[in-house]
This record gives structure tokens, sequence and C-alpha cells, in this order.
């Protein structure tokens, strides 16, 4: 009976990874509008512009992707999906080193969304 019911949680847990990666790429994306409309507004975004903030997001980002596109591969055996989305967790890295502002906002919106992307492959080709 057990081993009836694991494929179905296993089926129910990739899509609900899969669903709360794109919730959290929004999330991020959402962060960055909002922390360039704030920082337009005032001189000090205050604890949004923490760097803390950013690297944790990164580390629970590649996280997601490692469980959400890691059983994906195992799934459905593609791999590009999985590809597509450490490309955009990799540009989302390279956004860390650059100076906080506008070129850092554009390539971890670009990163987000292409993370994001995987995301969908992953959910629609497992699906």
């Amino acid at each position: 009976m057990a081993q009836l019911l694991a494929p179905r949680f296993w089926e129910q847990v990739d899509m609900r990874f899969d669903r709360v990666a794109i919730g959290l790429s929004s999330l991020c994306l959402a962060h960055c509008l909002a922390t360039t409309v704030l920082l337009a507004l005032a001189s000090a975004a205050g604890s949004l512009m923490h760097p803390l903030i950013h690297e944790v997001g990164l580390v629970a980002a590649i996280l997601f992707g490692i469980v959400a596109l890691g059983r994906g591969i195992l799934k459905h055996g593609y791999m590009m999906p999985a590809a597509v989305g450490a490309f955009g967790l990799g540009i989302m890295a390279g956004a860390l080193t650059l100076e906080h502002g506008g070129p850092e906002i554009v390539w971890t919106v670009i990163g987000v969304a292409i993370l994001a992307l995987g995301h969908d492959l992953n959910r629609r080709a497992t699906y």
C-alpha cells in the first residue's frame, strides 16, 4: 500500500516545488522593482537594501532549484529545464558581485526570469 502512495506523494511534491519556486521568483522580482522605486523616492531604502537579504534569497533559490529541477531530471529525464534554471541562478549570483543599483537590478531581474522559465519548463515536462 505504501508503495502505491509514494509515487503520488512525490508527484504532488514535484508540482508544489516548481510552483513555489516560480512564486519565489515572482517575489524576488517584486523585491527588485520595489527597491528600485523606493530608492528613487528616498535616498535610503533601509533594510530592503541589506546585502544579507540578497544572499539568503540566492541560497533559497539554489536550494529550490536543486530539489525541484533535480527531481524533474529524475522524473522526466530532460536536462534542459535544469540547465535553463542553473543559467538563471548563475546570472543571479553574478549580479550580486555588481554595484548595488542599476546594473545589479537589471541582471537580477534577467536571472530571475530565466530561472522562472526553467521551473516552468520543468513543470510542463513533468505533467
